[in-house]
């Protein structure tokens, strides 16, 4: 469901986002990219069609996808009179940026997660249009994620490691003590896995309706913020975050020439 060019331009933009926003780990991040770069650039974001983006260069999609909907949502709930302190910009796009990381599969030839179905019957029949790979250890998304990053040096914050790890919210049910707290000393003590999660599944129910869109034939309707707004977001953020203006700058010039 995407042209070429689009695959390359959104991979551009998502070497970009590391580039200018994480100056700190760059390095070790850009050396994880190097190493995992000819599957990701091409690899889906889910197995089956009507989950989301199960299509070739669905997975940058998605998180640059993510991406946009955490910075909507940041400012929706800053609207509205949240807390949002306690964790920082960095750390906000850092883990909407890696949340789904372990899609990825681990290191080397041979061991991605996604391979194409070549049975037409479950093609046909279920809609899967990847199988997951039999060879490599049976892994959790977020546990891949964290461990990837450990494995190529990229330290973590503990606000960003527990964004990564508990992202999908209620549907783990290992995740439920953090999210339904019998106490109020056992509540999150920042709203940051909260917005990933409504990010991340905003973001995904855009992805299928889309997709249910293409199968009746029915046009997608395109929403692009105006460029005030998305100025006015950036200059919030800016006046609100002076150490991290140039970064965000740089994060969202690309959204505000689509």
């Amino acid at each position: 469901m995407l042209e070429a060019e689009k695959i390359k331009e959104n991979w551009e933009r998502y070497r970009e986002i590391i580039n200018t926003s994480f100056p700190t780990r760059k390095d070790a991040l850009n050396k994880m990219y190097d190493d995992l770069e000819d599957r990701m650039v091409f690899m889906p974001a889910s197995s089956m069609e009507h989950f989301h983006n199960a299509f070739s260069g669905g997975y940058v999609d998605h998180i640059l996808r993510v991406i946009e909907c955490t910075e909507a949502l940041y400012f929706t709930w800053t609207s509205q009179g949240a807390d949002m302190s306690g964790y920082t910009k960095e750390e906000m796009l850092f883990a909407a940026m890696h949340h789904d990381l372990g899609k990825a599969g681990f290191p080397g030839d041979g061991n991605e997660v996604y391979q194409v179905e070549t049975s037409d019957w479950h093609r046909k029949n279920q809609g899967k249009l990847y199988k997951t790979n039999a060879n490599i250890p049976f892994a959790m998304v977020p546990d891949l994620s964290i461990w990837l990053l450990q494995e190529y040096g990229v330290k973590l914050s503990w606000n960003e490691y527990q964004a990564i790890k508990i992202h999908d919210g209620m549907y783990d049910d290992a995740n439920k003590p953090y999210f339904v707290a019998r106490s109020a000393q056992a509540k999150l003590k920042t709203n940051l896995p909260v917005i990933l999660h409504h990010a991340d599944h905003m973001a995904s129910i855009i992805e299928y309706e889309r997709w249910r869109n293409y199968k009746n034939g029915t046009p997608t309707k395109s929403v692009e913020k105006s460029k005030a707004t998305k100025s006015n977001n950036l200059k919030n953020l800016a006046e609100n975050n002076p150490d991290v203006e140039t970064a965000i700058n740089d994060i969202f010039s690309a959204f505000k020439t689509e």
